[in-house]
């Protein structure tokens, strides 16, 4: 059977072995703010625990995967050191504490900057609807990404092309990503 679950910013839907996790702030472009992360590293935490869930499929409702982080209400947090992830959350960023140990697929449309490219290259599998349009944008802003993009575009893309990207803004579509 299928169960939904939906709280304000992620909605939660078991399908047999697969949990859908959606981010569902649309209304902001699904720009992450600390509900969300919470949220986010709960519903990790529900697919590691449950033996019946196999995988897990991230994607987005709206138009728009993610426009990164609300800087206004993450910033500081992330300044002052504060823990984003409740006591025995899983962090979906696969950067501290217990990961989860199950397959992640991202799926992303619309526009993917900051967080999401680093949620993305976290995954064990992405898709992106043509169209999607990727920024990793923080050098515009003056901050350092912090959920592992400075590592993993590296890993993922060779050295050139991440500090291309890590170090410009630029923006690059979902062909060019693939």
């Amino acid at each position: 059977g299928v169960v939904f679950i939906r709280c304000s910013v992620v909605s939660i839907e078991r399908r047999g072995h697969v949990l859908m996790i959606g981010l569902d702030r649309a209304a902001k472009r699904n720009a992450f703010d600390l509900p969300m992360y919470e949220s986010l590293a709960r519903a990790y935490a529900e697919l590691g625990a449950d033996p019946a869930l196999r995988v897990g499929v991230v994607f987005a409702h709206g138009n728009d995967f993610t426009a990164g982080l609300d800087l206004a209400n993450v910033g500081p947090a992330v300044a002052a050191g504060q823990n984003l992830f409740l006591d025995g959350a899983i962090d979906p960023f696969r950067m501290q504490g217990p990961i989860c140990r199950k397959p992640m697929i991202g799926a992303a449309q619309g526009l993917c900057l900051t967080i999401g490219i680093e949620m993305l290259l976290s995954f064990d599998i992405r898709l992106a609807a043509t169209g999607t349009r990727f920024g990793q944008i923080e050098i515009k802003r003056g901050i350092f990404p912090f959920g592992g993009g400075t590592f993993r575009w590296v890993s993922n893309v060779g050295w050139g092309n991440a500090m291309r990207y890590l170090l410009t803004a630029d923006e690059l579509d979902a062909t060019e990503a693939h």
